[in-house]
């Protein structure tokens, strides 16, 4: 039987992208995202506006895509209530956030220089896409409050192992992304680590452990 609950939230789950950029001052950002889709060479990013990333893309028109593991969920886990802006937006700081400007440092996560773009890539991030802002679109009603930004990928770095030999193709077997469903962390179907940002946002959350069968697949 269906039921009318009135969903305070639609975060049915997306993977999980860190969003390298740049500042005006030409250090490195990095951010935590989790509504992202793809479609052909382009992907949609849906930012706050309060965001230093979203700032960062208007201003910039570039950035990286590094796509985490489920494995690395800790340093993703790390800085979910950061944020690179120095003056914390009054909603964040009732969520938990801090200023934090070194991001990749809090996170225990290495540089790697782009070819196409001048925000650095994540090392660790087995896939890492280069990309070009397209297009900005306000979101959100009845007054937007966020943005939908379009972006081109323009190169597309993946660890070798995690693509069928031979050819241009992701071997969906190998690749086990980190997924964020109602600001919760999966990956291979189970909850993978508490989240931070779940306990920021109050989510009334009873997570079960997975059945043993489930962790042993």
């Amino acid at each position: 039987m269906h039921v009318v609950p009135g969903l305070k939230v639609l975060y049915f789950g997306t993977p999980v992208v860190l969003i390298s950029s740049l500042n005006e001052d030409g250090t490195a950002n990095l951010a935590p995202m989790s509504s992202a889709w793809w479609l052909g060479q382009d992907c949609m990013l849906g930012l706050g506006d309060s965001s230093q990333t979203a700032a960062n893309l208007l201003r910039e028109r570039e950035c990286v895509l590094n796509l985490p593991s489920s494995a690395m969920v800790d340093a993703v886990d790390r800085i979910a209530l950061t944020t690179g802006k120095a003056t914390v937006p009054r909603h964040k700081a009732a969520q938990g956030y801090r200023y934090e400007p070194d991001k990749f440092a809090a996170a225990g996560l290495t540089r790697q220089a782009s070819e196409l773009v001048r925000p650095p890539r994540i090392a660790q991030c087995p896939v890492q896409l280069e990309c070009r802002l397209v297009a900005a679109h306000p979101f959100g009603s009845p007054t937007p409050y966020a943005t939908a930004f379009q972006v081109e990928v323009l190169r597309t770095h993946v660890e070798e192992d995690l693509l069928i030999p031979g050819t241009h193709y992701m071997d969906p077997l190998g690749w086990d992304p980190l997924i964020m469903k109602f600001c919760e962390f999966f990956g291979g179907g189970r909850n993978v680590h508490p989240s931070r940002l779940a306990e920021g946002w109050d989510m009334p959350h009873r997570l079960r452990p997975a059945p043993a069968s489930r962790k042993n697949t």
